[in-house]
Protein backbone atom coordinates (compact mmCIF):
# COMPACT_ATOMS: atom_id res chain seq x y z
CA UNK A 1 0.00 0.00 0.00
CA UNK A 2 1.27 3.61 -0.83
CA UNK A 3 1.21 6.39 0.94
CA UNK A 4 -0.22 9.91 -0.58
CA UNK A 5 1.95 12.69 -0.02
CA UNK A 6 0.92 15.32 2.47
CA UNK A 7 -1.25 17.90 1.04
CA UNK A 8 -0.53 21.53 1.60
CA UNK A 9 -2.34 23.21 4.49
CA UNK A 10 -4.61 25.89 3.11
CA UNK A 11 -4.87 28.52 5.67
CA UNK A 12 -7.88 30.98 5.84
CA UNK A 13 -6.65 34.45 6.42
CA UNK A 14 -9.27 37.54 7.30
CA UNK A 15 -8.32 40.83 5.95
CA UNK A 16 -9.59 43.95 7.40
CA UNK A 17 -9.90 46.74 5.05
CA UNK A 18 -9.93 50.07 6.88
CA UNK A 19 -11.98 52.52 4.43
CA UNK A 20 -9.27 54.41 3.36
CA UNK A 21 -7.38 51.39 2.06
CA UNK A 22 -10.11 50.18 0.68
CA UNK A 23 -10.18 53.00 -1.81
CA UNK A 24 -6.85 52.09 -3.53
CA UNK A 25 -4.74 54.79 -5.03
CA UNK A 26 -4.26 54.59 -8.37
CA UNK A 27 -0.86 54.24 -10.09
CA UNK A 28 0.71 54.95 -13.56
CA UNK A 29 4.68 54.57 -12.60
CA UNK A 30 6.42 52.76 -10.45
CA UNK A 31 10.18 52.69 -9.13
CA UNK A 32 12.09 49.86 -8.08
CA UNK A 33 14.72 49.26 -6.24
CA UNK A 34 16.55 46.45 -4.89
CA UNK A 35 19.18 45.44 -2.02
CA UNK A 36 20.38 42.14 -1.31
CA UNK A 37 17.76 41.33 1.46
CA UNK A 38 14.80 43.43 -0.29
CA UNK A 39 12.82 45.13 -2.90
CA UNK A 40 11.43 48.46 -2.56
CA UNK A 41 8.35 49.92 -5.19
CA UNK A 42 7.48 53.24 -4.80
CA UNK A 43 3.71 53.76 -6.71
CA UNK A 44 3.25 57.28 -8.33
CA UNK A 45 1.27 59.18 -10.71
CA UNK A 46 2.23 60.83 -13.40
CA UNK A 47 0.72 63.56 -15.34
CA UNK A 48 1.11 64.66 -18.64
CA UNK A 49 2.56 68.26 -18.97
CA UNK A 50 3.76 68.25 -15.38
CA UNK A 51 7.24 68.02 -14.65
CA UNK A 52 6.82 66.97 -11.16
CA UNK A 53 5.41 63.42 -9.72
CA UNK A 54 4.65 62.02 -6.28
CA UNK A 55 4.67 58.76 -4.41
CA UNK A 56 1.44 57.43 -3.14
CA UNK A 57 2.96 54.26 -1.24
CA UNK A 58 5.73 52.47 -0.58
CA UNK A 59 5.99 48.50 -0.59
CA UNK A 60 9.02 47.01 0.78
CA UNK A 61 8.98 43.24 0.56
CA UNK A 62 11.48 40.60 0.63
CA UNK A 63 12.86 39.08 -2.56
CA UNK A 64 10.85 35.51 -2.14
CA UNK A 65 7.38 37.75 -1.35
CA UNK A 66 8.65 39.38 -4.68
CA UNK A 67 8.96 35.85 -6.34
CA UNK A 68 6.06 34.97 -5.18
CA UNK A 69 4.24 38.17 -6.56
CA UNK A 70 5.76 38.10 -9.90
CA UNK A 71 4.01 34.16 -10.15
CA UNK A 72 0.52 35.57 -8.94
CA UNK A 73 0.81 38.44 -11.20
CA UNK A 74 1.97 36.09 -14.07
CA UNK A 75 -1.36 33.64 -13.58
CA UNK A 76 -3.63 36.65 -12.83
CA UNK A 77 -2.98 37.76 -16.08
CA UNK A 78 -3.45 34.85 -17.99
CA UNK A 79 -6.62 34.64 -16.35
CA UNK A 80 -7.17 37.82 -17.31
CA UNK A 81 -6.18 37.65 -21.00
CA UNK A 82 -8.56 34.38 -21.45
CA UNK A 83 -11.39 36.41 -20.27
CA UNK A 84 -10.71 39.34 -21.84
CA UNK A 85 -8.23 38.76 -24.68
CA UNK A 86 -4.22 39.97 -24.74
CA UNK A 87 -3.19 43.10 -22.89
CA UNK A 88 -1.53 45.76 -25.13
CA UNK A 89 1.12 47.55 -23.86
CA UNK A 90 1.74 51.25 -25.30
CA UNK A 91 5.28 52.08 -26.53
CA UNK A 92 5.59 47.63 -26.74
CA UNK A 93 3.20 46.56 -28.48
CA UNK A 94 3.06 49.10 -30.97
CA UNK A 95 4.97 51.00 -33.42
CA UNK A 96 5.53 55.46 -32.48
CA UNK A 97 6.34 56.89 -28.96
CA UNK A 98 5.60 55.13 -25.69
CA UNK A 99 3.63 56.71 -23.28
CA UNK A 100 3.54 56.98 -18.86
CA UNK A 101 3.75 54.08 -17.31
CA UNK A 102 5.70 51.15 -16.05
CA UNK A 103 8.67 50.83 -17.57
CA UNK A 104 12.03 48.85 -16.72
CA UNK A 105 15.28 50.76 -15.39
CA UNK A 106 17.02 48.30 -17.84
CA UNK A 107 19.16 50.12 -20.86
CA UNK A 108 18.55 48.63 -24.37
Amino acid sequence: MSEKPPQPVQQQINLEFPEKEAEGIYSNFVLITHSPSEFILDFARILPGLPKSKVYARVIMTPQHVKSLEQALEDNIKKFETQFGPIKVFGQDQKGPGGIGFQSSGGK
